[in-house]
Protein backbone atom coordinates (compact mmCIF):
# COMPACT_ATOMS: atom_id res chain seq x y z
CA UNK A 1 0.00 0.00 0.00
CA UNK A 2 3.15 2.29 -0.51
CA UNK A 3 1.76 4.04 -3.11
CA UNK A 4 -2.11 4.64 -1.51
CA UNK A 5 -2.60 7.96 0.51
CA UNK A 6 -2.97 7.70 3.69
CA UNK A 7 -6.26 10.20 3.59
CA UNK A 8 -9.52 9.96 1.57
CA UNK A 9 -12.65 12.02 1.28
CA UNK A 10 -16.02 10.38 3.07
CA UNK A 11 -19.56 11.58 4.35
CA UNK A 12 -19.80 9.99 7.56
CA UNK A 13 -22.90 10.17 10.05
CA UNK A 14 -21.77 11.07 13.52
CA UNK A 15 -25.50 10.38 15.21
CA UNK A 16 -28.75 9.00 14.28
CA UNK A 17 -31.08 11.65 12.33
CA UNK A 18 -28.36 13.91 11.63
CA UNK A 19 -26.54 15.35 8.94
CA UNK A 20 -23.56 13.91 7.12
CA UNK A 21 -19.88 15.33 7.64
CA UNK A 22 -17.57 15.68 4.15
CA UNK A 23 -14.42 15.20 5.55
CA UNK A 24 -11.16 13.43 5.21
CA UNK A 25 -10.85 9.97 7.65
CA UNK A 26 -7.46 7.46 7.20
CA UNK A 27 -7.66 5.00 4.28
CA UNK A 28 -7.97 1.47 5.76
CA UNK A 29 -5.65 -1.43 5.60
CA UNK A 30 -6.94 -4.97 4.12
CA UNK A 31 -7.11 -7.85 6.63
CA UNK A 32 -5.63 -11.10 5.41
CA UNK A 33 -9.14 -12.50 3.57
CA UNK A 34 -10.16 -9.11 2.51
CA UNK A 35 -9.31 -6.56 -0.47
CA UNK A 36 -9.07 -3.12 -0.67
CA UNK A 37 -10.92 -0.90 -3.78
CA UNK A 38 -10.68 2.12 -4.63
CA UNK A 39 -14.62 3.24 -5.14
CA UNK A 40 -14.85 5.22 -8.46
CA UNK A 41 -18.94 5.18 -8.08
CA UNK A 42 -21.34 4.76 -5.71
CA UNK A 43 -25.14 4.01 -5.83
CA UNK A 44 -27.69 5.63 -3.25
CA UNK A 45 -30.07 3.21 -1.89
CA UNK A 46 -33.40 3.55 0.59
CA UNK A 47 -32.00 1.03 2.97
CA UNK A 48 -28.66 4.07 3.40
CA UNK A 49 -32.22 6.63 4.83
CA UNK A 50 -32.67 4.01 7.08
CA UNK A 51 -29.23 3.98 8.56
CA UNK A 52 -29.14 7.57 9.03
CA UNK A 53 -32.22 7.69 10.94
CA UNK A 54 -31.47 4.22 12.96
CA UNK A 55 -34.77 2.95 12.33
CA UNK A 56 -34.36 -0.60 11.95
CA UNK A 57 -34.02 -3.30 14.32
CA UNK A 58 -30.47 -3.29 13.62
CA UNK A 59 -27.04 -1.88 15.62
CA UNK A 60 -25.20 0.04 13.44
CA UNK A 61 -21.50 1.43 14.08
CA UNK A 62 -21.31 4.92 14.31
CA UNK A 63 -19.32 7.48 13.74
CA UNK A 64 -20.51 5.61 10.10
CA UNK A 65 -19.39 5.76 6.64
CA UNK A 66 -22.80 4.15 4.61
CA UNK A 67 -23.31 2.86 1.04
CA UNK A 68 -23.04 -0.43 -0.05
CA UNK A 69 -23.39 0.02 -4.38
CA UNK A 70 -19.93 0.60 -4.44
CA UNK A 71 -18.02 -0.09 -7.82
CA UNK A 72 -14.05 0.40 -8.51
CA UNK A 73 -10.96 -0.90 -9.15
CA UNK A 74 -9.05 -3.16 -6.20
CA UNK A 75 -5.54 -1.88 -4.97
CA UNK A 76 -4.68 -3.99 -2.35
CA UNK A 77 -5.60 -7.09 -0.78
CA UNK A 78 -4.76 -9.38 2.38
CA UNK A 79 -1.87 -12.40 2.18
CA UNK A 80 -4.81 -14.89 1.69
CA UNK A 81 -6.88 -13.05 -1.02
CA UNK A 82 -5.83 -14.73 -3.92
CA UNK A 83 -8.81 -14.96 -6.21
CA UNK A 84 -9.15 -11.20 -7.06
CA UNK A 85 -6.10 -9.42 -8.52
CA UNK A 86 -4.53 -5.87 -8.58
CA UNK A 87 -6.59 -3.78 -10.74
CA UNK A 88 -9.81 -5.59 -11.13
CA UNK A 89 -12.79 -4.80 -10.75
CA UNK A 90 -15.32 -5.33 -7.98
CA UNK A 91 -18.05 -4.04 -6.27
CA UNK A 92 -18.89 -3.46 -2.28
CA UNK A 93 -22.13 -5.03 -1.85
CA UNK A 94 -24.56 -4.97 1.22
CA UNK A 95 -23.29 -8.67 2.59
CA UNK A 96 -19.85 -7.52 3.24
CA UNK A 97 -19.04 -10.90 4.89
CA UNK A 98 -20.18 -14.23 6.42
CA UNK A 99 -19.20 -16.82 8.70
CA UNK A 100 -18.91 -19.44 6.03
CA UNK A 101 -19.18 -21.98 8.49
CA UNK A 102 -22.80 -22.45 9.35
CA UNK A 103 -25.58 -24.21 7.32
CA UNK A 104 -27.00 -21.09 5.34
CA UNK A 105 -23.42 -20.34 4.31
CA UNK A 106 -23.15 -23.68 3.22
CA UNK A 107 -26.23 -24.11 1.49
CA UNK A 108 -25.47 -21.05 -0.75
CA UNK A 109 -27.70 -19.10 2.00
CA UNK A 110 -25.30 -16.66 3.27
CA UNK A 111 -27.55 -13.38 3.10
CA UNK A 112 -28.83 -15.74 5.80
CA UNK A 113 -26.25 -15.97 7.95
CA UNK A 114 -26.81 -15.37 11.96
CA UNK A 115 -23.22 -13.42 11.94
CA UNK A 116 -23.33 -11.33 8.56
CA UNK A 117 -20.62 -8.59 7.84
CA UNK A 118 -23.32 -5.57 6.67
CA UNK A 119 -21.27 -2.72 4.57
CA UNK A 120 -22.80 0.81 5.68
CA UNK A 121 -24.52 -0.72 8.55
CA UNK A 122 -22.49 -2.55 10.92
CA UNK A 123 -19.03 -1.73 8.89
CA UNK A 124 -18.17 1.20 6.61
CA UNK A 125 -19.55 1.19 2.99
CA UNK A 126 -18.67 2.97 -0.06
CA UNK A 127 -19.83 6.58 0.40
CA UNK A 128 -15.83 6.87 0.43
CA UNK A 129 -12.95 6.64 -1.91
CA UNK A 130 -11.42 3.42 -0.56
CA UNK A 131 -13.72 0.87 1.03
CA UNK A 132 -13.34 -2.52 2.33
CA UNK A 133 -14.57 -5.84 1.52
CA UNK A 134 -14.26 -9.60 2.84
CA UNK A 135 -12.51 -11.37 -0.97
CA UNK A 136 -15.17 -14.04 -1.07
CA UNK A 137 -18.43 -11.98 -1.05
CA UNK A 138 -16.91 -8.35 -3.15
CA UNK A 139 -18.55 -8.64 -6.49
CA UNK A 140 -16.60 -9.56 -9.52
CA UNK A 141 -17.41 -6.92 -12.24
CA UNK A 142 -15.93 -7.66 -16.09
CA UNK A 143 -13.81 -5.24 -17.38
CA UNK A 144 -15.89 -4.37 -20.30
CA UNK A 145 -18.65 -2.84 -17.71
CA UNK A 146 -19.05 0.73 -16.87
CA UNK A 147 -18.25 1.44 -13.42
CA UNK A 148 -20.51 4.03 -13.01
CA UNK A 149 -23.42 2.52 -15.21
CA UNK A 150 -23.06 -1.01 -12.61
CA UNK A 151 -23.23 0.56 -9.34
CA UNK A 152 -26.73 0.61 -8.74
CA UNK A 153 -26.63 -3.15 -10.01
CA UNK A 154 -24.95 -4.38 -7.10
CA UNK A 155 -27.93 -3.90 -4.79
CA UNK A 156 -30.72 -2.91 -6.61
CA UNK A 157 -30.43 -4.70 -9.38
CA UNK A 158 -29.47 -8.09 -7.45
CA UNK A 159 -32.31 -7.27 -5.02
CA UNK A 160 -34.62 -7.24 -7.94
CA UNK A 161 -33.90 -9.55 -9.56
CA UNK A 162 -33.39 -12.23 -7.08
CA UNK A 163 -36.81 -10.82 -5.94
CA UNK A 164 -37.99 -12.08 -9.08
CA UNK A 165 -36.83 -15.44 -8.86
CA UNK A 166 -38.75 -15.44 -5.75
CA UNK A 167 -42.06 -14.78 -7.75
CA UNK A 168 -41.54 -17.87 -9.45
CA UNK A 169 -43.21 -16.21 -12.60
CA UNK A 170 -42.35 -17.91 -15.69
CA UNK A 171 -41.76 -16.26 -18.73
CA UNK A 172 -45.28 -15.11 -20.14
CA UNK A 173 -46.57 -13.92 -17.10
CA UNK A 174 -47.69 -10.90 -15.27
CA UNK A 175 -45.49 -9.48 -12.24
CA UNK A 176 -47.02 -6.27 -10.83
CA UNK A 177 -44.15 -4.33 -9.31
CA UNK A 178 -45.41 -1.99 -6.87
CA UNK A 179 -43.09 0.90 -6.37
CA UNK A 180 -41.66 0.58 -10.18
CA UNK A 181 -40.88 3.93 -10.25
CA UNK A 182 -38.20 3.90 -7.63
CA UNK A 183 -34.63 2.62 -7.75
CA UNK A 184 -35.63 -0.90 -7.12
CA UNK A 185 -38.55 -0.84 -9.34
CA UNK A 186 -36.80 0.52 -12.11
CA UNK A 187 -34.23 -2.19 -12.26
CA UNK A 188 -36.89 -4.47 -11.64
CA UNK A 189 -39.08 -3.76 -14.84
CA UNK A 190 -35.33 -4.23 -17.11
CA UNK A 191 -34.97 -7.59 -15.26
CA UNK A 192 -38.39 -8.94 -15.62
CA UNK A 193 -38.44 -7.84 -19.39
CA UNK A 194 -35.36 -9.64 -20.15
CA UNK A 195 -36.87 -12.57 -18.38
CA UNK A 196 -39.34 -12.70 -20.52
CA UNK A 197 -42.62 -11.47 -17.99
CA UNK A 198 -44.89 -8.80 -18.44
CA UNK A 199 -44.98 -6.48 -15.49
CA UNK A 200 -47.99 -3.77 -14.40
CA UNK A 201 -46.27 -0.77 -12.73
CA UNK A 202 -47.91 0.61 -9.95
CA UNK A 203 -46.46 3.92 -8.45
CA UNK A 204 -47.41 7.57 -8.56
CA UNK A 205 -47.20 10.31 -10.66
CA UNK A 206 -46.62 11.65 -14.08
CA UNK A 207 -42.74 11.22 -14.39
CA UNK A 208 -42.68 7.88 -12.71
CA UNK A 209 -45.19 6.74 -15.53
CA UNK A 210 -43.36 7.80 -18.62
CA UNK A 211 -40.32 6.43 -16.91
CA UNK A 212 -41.97 3.24 -16.27
CA UNK A 213 -43.40 2.92 -19.89
CA UNK A 214 -39.87 3.79 -21.54
CA UNK A 215 -38.26 0.97 -19.08
CA UNK A 216 -40.66 -1.62 -20.94
CA UNK A 217 -44.08 -1.97 -18.31
CA UNK A 218 -46.82 -3.11 -20.13
CA UNK A 219 -48.93 -1.13 -17.95
CA UNK A 220 -49.18 1.50 -15.20
CA UNK A 221 -51.34 1.78 -12.59
CA UNK A 222 -51.06 5.20 -10.90
CA UNK A 223 -52.27 5.39 -6.52
CA UNK A 224 -52.64 8.67 -6.52
CA UNK A 225 -55.20 9.21 -9.12
CA UNK A 226 -56.92 5.61 -9.76
CA UNK A 227 -60.18 5.15 -8.02
CA UNK A 228 -60.16 1.12 -7.94
CA UNK A 229 -56.28 -0.22 -7.63
CA UNK A 230 -57.64 -3.39 -7.15
CA UNK A 231 -60.00 -3.79 -10.46
CA UNK A 232 -57.28 -1.79 -12.68
CA UNK A 233 -54.33 -4.10 -11.33
CA UNK A 234 -56.58 -7.09 -12.60
CA UNK A 235 -57.32 -5.68 -15.21
CA UNK A 236 -54.40 -4.81 -16.18
CA UNK A 237 -52.75 -8.57 -16.11
CA UNK A 238 -54.75 -10.12 -18.39
CA UNK A 239 -58.52 -10.99 -20.32
CA UNK A 240 -59.43 -13.55 -17.71
CA UNK A 241 -59.17 -10.70 -14.84
CA UNK A 242 -57.74 -13.17 -12.60
CA UNK A 243 -54.72 -10.66 -11.44
CA UNK A 244 -50.92 -11.06 -11.57
CA UNK A 245 -49.22 -13.92 -11.10
CA UNK A 246 -46.80 -12.73 -9.14
CA UNK A 247 -46.32 -9.63 -7.11
CA UNK A 248 -43.25 -7.63 -6.10
CA UNK A 249 -43.44 -5.45 -3.16
CA UNK A 250 -40.55 -2.16 -3.74
CA UNK A 251 -42.76 0.34 -1.79
CA UNK A 252 -41.38 2.20 1.25
CA UNK A 253 -44.60 2.81 3.04
CA UNK A 254 -47.26 0.31 4.38
CA UNK A 255 -50.44 0.27 2.69
CA UNK A 256 -49.80 -1.55 -0.42
CA UNK A 257 -48.82 -4.30 1.76
CA UNK A 258 -52.19 -4.57 2.85
CA UNK A 259 -53.72 -4.42 -0.76
CA UNK A 260 -51.07 -7.19 -2.53
CA UNK A 261 -53.52 -10.16 -1.80
CA UNK A 262 -56.48 -8.21 -3.00
CA UNK A 263 -55.53 -8.19 -6.33
CA UNK A 264 -52.65 -11.29 -6.78
CA UNK A 265 -54.00 -13.90 -8.65
CA UNK A 266 -55.13 -17.22 -6.73
CA UNK A 267 -52.38 -19.61 -6.05
CA UNK A 268 -50.11 -16.80 -7.23
CA UNK A 269 -47.15 -15.17 -4.71
CA UNK A 270 -46.65 -11.94 -2.92
CA UNK A 271 -42.75 -11.13 -2.65
CA UNK A 272 -41.71 -8.65 0.12
CA UNK A 273 -39.07 -6.67 -0.72
CA UNK A 274 -39.37 -2.84 0.74
CA UNK A 275 -39.18 -2.85 4.50
CA UNK A 276 -40.76 0.36 5.38
CA UNK A 277 -39.87 0.94 8.98
CA UNK A 278 -42.30 -0.27 12.11
CA UNK A 279 -44.65 -1.59 8.81
CA UNK A 280 -46.79 -4.88 8.98
CA UNK A 281 -47.78 -7.72 6.20
CA UNK A 282 -51.96 -8.10 6.50
CA UNK A 283 -53.78 -10.53 4.88
CA UNK A 284 -57.29 -12.37 5.25
CA UNK A 285 -56.26 -16.27 6.34
CA UNK A 286 -59.35 -17.11 4.53
CA UNK A 287 -58.30 -15.82 1.05
CA UNK A 288 -54.45 -16.87 1.90
CA UNK A 289 -56.27 -20.66 2.28
CA UNK A 290 -58.78 -20.82 -0.01
CA UNK A 291 -56.94 -19.00 -2.94
CA UNK A 292 -53.45 -20.77 -1.84
CA UNK A 293 -51.76 -17.23 -1.82
CA UNK A 294 -48.15 -17.68 -1.15
CA UNK A 295 -46.63 -14.92 0.75
CA UNK A 296 -43.15 -14.65 1.20
CA UNK A 297 -39.75 -12.26 1.86
CA UNK A 298 -36.93 -11.89 -0.49
CA UNK A 299 -33.41 -10.34 1.16
CA UNK A 300 -30.50 -9.66 -1.14
CA UNK A 301 -29.40 -11.96 -3.28
CA UNK A 302 -26.40 -14.92 -2.85
CA UNK A 303 -23.18 -14.70 -4.61
CA UNK A 304 -24.61 -16.66 -7.94
CA UNK A 305 -27.44 -14.62 -8.26
CA UNK A 306 -24.77 -11.26 -7.93
CA UNK A 307 -22.85 -12.57 -10.78
CA UNK A 308 -25.89 -13.28 -12.89
CA UNK A 309 -27.30 -10.22 -12.14
CA UNK A 310 -24.43 -8.93 -13.35
CA UNK A 311 -24.17 -10.46 -16.61
CA UNK A 312 -27.55 -9.64 -17.45
CA UNK A 313 -25.93 -5.54 -17.06
CA UNK A 314 -22.97 -6.89 -19.13
CA UNK A 315 -24.70 -8.07 -22.03
CA UNK A 316 -26.80 -5.11 -22.44
CA UNK A 317 -30.09 -5.82 -21.21
CA UNK A 318 -30.01 -3.52 -18.10
CA UNK A 319 -30.00 -0.02 -18.27
CA UNK A 320 -31.82 1.66 -15.76
CA UNK A 321 -31.77 5.12 -15.35
CA UNK A 322 -29.66 7.18 -12.92
CA UNK A 323 -28.08 10.50 -12.44
CA UNK A 324 -24.52 11.44 -11.01
CA UNK A 325 -23.79 13.76 -8.71
CA UNK A 326 -20.62 14.03 -6.78
CA UNK A 327 -19.54 12.38 -3.50
CA UNK A 328 -19.75 15.79 -1.66
CA UNK A 329 -23.65 16.60 -2.30
CA UNK A 330 -25.07 13.07 -1.03
CA UNK A 331 -26.77 15.13 1.76
CA UNK A 332 -28.66 17.17 -0.77
CA UNK A 333 -29.51 13.12 -2.39
CA UNK A 334 -31.30 11.91 0.99
CA UNK A 335 -32.57 15.49 1.20
CA UNK A 336 -34.79 14.51 -1.87
CA UNK A 337 -35.27 10.80 -1.10
CA UNK A 338 -37.06 11.75 2.19
CA UNK A 339 -39.24 13.78 0.07
CA UNK A 340 -40.19 11.02 -2.15
CA UNK A 341 -38.74 13.13 -4.91
CA UNK A 342 -36.43 10.77 -6.64
CA UNK A 343 -37.10 8.54 -9.47
CA UNK A 344 -34.74 6.53 -10.91
CA UNK A 345 -31.27 5.86 -8.47
CA UNK A 346 -28.51 8.10 -8.02
CA UNK A 347 -25.14 7.69 -8.21
CA UNK A 348 -22.23 9.30 -6.54
CA UNK A 349 -18.79 10.03 -8.23
CA UNK A 350 -16.16 9.82 -5.27
CA UNK A 351 -14.05 12.51 -7.16
CA UNK A 352 -16.09 15.28 -6.34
Amino acid sequence: MGDLPKEQWAQVLNEHGGKLEYKKIPVPKPGPDEVLIQIKYSGVCHTDLHAINGDWPLDTKLPLVGGHEGAGVVVARGELAKNVQIGDYAGIKWLNGSCMNCTYCFTANEPLCPDPILSGYTVDGSFQQYALGKEAHVARIPKECNLEAIAPVLCAGLTAYKGLKETGARPGETVAIVGAGGGLGSMALQYARAMGLHTIAIDGGAEKADMCRSLGASAYVDFMTTKDLVGDVKKAAGRDGFGPHGVLLLAVSEKPFQQASEYVRSHGTIVCVGMPANAFLKAPVFDVVTRMINIKGSYVGNRQDTTEAIDFFRRGLIKAPYKVVGLSELQGVFDLMTQNKIAGRYVVDTSK
